[in-house]
C-alpha cells in the first residue's frame, strides 16, 4: 500500500458541549452531522489492498471482510475515508450486534459477515489518488467527498449534512429513535487535525434511577489499598428480576477508597445475590460470566456483589435495548427512593424514526 496518508491514523475527535452552536459561533461556519453509534474506522484503499483502521488505530480488517468488498465496489480506488462503521436491523442501529463481529475465529467473522453484515457511513475524505487532503478546509473536503461517492453503493453510504442550524436542531430531536445519539458540528474552515478534539459533538442528556447492585476494583488497587473502579447498576423488569444495565465510573482517587469503606456493609456472598447464577456461571467467587473482553484480553472482570438496597441517580445519554449504551455518570445517591421502584418504565422512550430513511 502507497498512499499520501498512510495508516495508522488516529481520527480528528469531538469534544462535548451541551447545546447545538450557532453557524455564527466559529468563523467561516458550521457543517452539522448525524451523530452514528458504531465503531470509528478510517478506510485505506490502494486498488484491491483495503485496510480498516480502529479509533485505537489498531486494524479492523479481519473482522469485516464484507466492508473489504464494498470498500472495492463504491469507493475511488486510491483514497482514505474517515466515517462510521455501523448494523443496522429492523430500521435501528444495533451496536450489541457489531460487538458480535470482533470474534477471534475466522470461521465465525465469516458467518456473522453473511448474518448480520455491517454498513460504512463516510463523513469525510482525508485522501484521494496522491493528493492528501487533510490541510483543505472541511467544507473542501465534504464536496470532494460528495464528488467520490456520488456512485456508491449500500453498504457504503455518505453521511448527511447541513449548514442549516434549524435543521440540525430536527435531526437530534428526531433520529434518536432510529439508534442515533446527537448532533456533531464541523468547523467549515478548520482542517484535518489527527487525534485533536476540534469538532462539536451534542448528545441527549437524561437521568434515571438506578439499583447499585455491585461494584468493580480499579486497575491500580491494591490489597492494602482497595480503590473502587466502576459502580454496577441494575434495574428491574416487568418480571421483577433485576437486570444489570451498566456502570458508572468516574470518580476522584479519594473518592474511589472512600466508596469502598462505604459499601463494606453491604457486601454478600455470591449465592444471597439476586445475581447468583453470574458467579455460579463462573464457579464461584463472584465473577461475572462471560469470555474475557473482546477488547482487552487481559481486563479484570471480577465483581463485588452487594446488597441492592442503595439507589443512585445517574446521568445518561441513551439505551442500547436494555442497557445503557455508554458509561453514566453518577449524580447522587437517592435515599428516598425503594430499590423496587426503579424499573424501566421511568425511562424516557424516543419518537421511533426509520434508518433506512436516514441512509437514503
Amino acid at each position: 500500500m502507497d498512499l499520501p496518508v498512510m495508516p495508522p491514523l488516529s481520527p480528528m475527535l469531538a469534544k462535548a458541549t451541551k447545546a447545538i452552536p450557532a453557524p455564527g459561533a466559529h468563523e467561516g461556519g458550521l457543517l452539522y452531522e448525524p451523530k452514528w453509534d458504531g465503531f470509528r474506522c478510517i478506510v485505506f484503499r490502494d486498488g484491491d489492498e483495503v485496510e480498516l483502521g480502529s479509533r485505537n488505530e489498531r486494524p479492523l480488517t479481519r473482522y469485516f471482510p464484507d466492508l473489504v468488498a464494498a470498500a472495492k465496489e463504491s469507493l475511488p480506488k486510491r483514497c482514505v475515508v474517515d466515517g462510521e462503521i455501523i448494523i443496522a436491523m429492523e430500521g435501528r442501529l444495533e451496536f450489541e450486534r457489531l460487538l458480535e463481529r470482533i470474534h477471534p475465529a475466522d470461521s465465525r467473522v465469516q458467518k456473522l459477515a453473511v448474518e448480520t453484515p455491517a454498513s460504512f457511513v463516510a463523513f469525510d475524505l482525508l485522501a484521494l489518488d496522491d493528493r492528501d487532503l487533510m490541510e483543505l478546509p472541511q467544507g473542501e473536503r465534504r464536496a470532494l467527498l460528495e464528488a467520490a461517492l456520488a456512485t456508491a453503493q449500500a453498504p457504503i453510504h455518505l453521511t448527511r449534512a447541513t449548514t442549516d442550524e434549524t435543521q440540525a436542531a430536527e435531526w437530534f430531536g428526531s433520529f434518536e429513535g432510529a439508534g442515533l445519539d446527537g448532533v456533531v458540528a464541523k468547523p467549515l474552515a478548520a482542517p484535518y487535525q489527527p487525534g485533536k478534539r476540534t469538532l462539536l459533538k451534542i448528545k441527549h442528556e437524561r437521568t434515571a434511577d438506578v439499583v447499585l447492585a455491585g461494584y468493580r476494583l480499579h486497575k491500580t488497587s491494591k490489597p492494602d489499598e482497595p480503590l473502587l473502579g466502576s459502580l454496577l447498576l441494575g434495574l428491574y423488569d416487568d418480571d421483577g428480576k433485576l437486570q444489570h444495565v451498566g456502570v458508572s465510573a468516574a470518580f476522584p482517587a479519594a473518592r474511589r477508597a472512600e466508596l469502598i469503606t462505604e459499601l463494606e456493609s453491604l457486601v454478600v456472598g455470591p449465592a444471597d445475590h439476586p445475581w447468583a447464577a453470574w458467579a455460579a456461571a463462573e464457579g464461584g467467587g463472584g465473577r461475572m460470566p462471560g469470555a474475557q473482553s473482546r477488547w482487552n484480553a487481559g481486563k479484570d472482570l471480577s465483581w463485588v456483589p452487594l446488597e441492592p438496597v442503595l439507589v443512585a441517580e445517574v446521568g445518561y445519554d441513551h439505551m442500547e435495548g436494555t442497557r445503557f449504551r455508554h458509561t453514566t455518570q453518577f449524580k447522587r445517591w437517592r435515599p428516598d427512593r425503594t430499590p423496587e421502584s426503579c424499573t424501566y418504565e421511568q425511562l424516557e422512550e424516543p419518537v421511533s424514526y426509520d434508518l433506512d430513511d436516514i441512509l437514503r
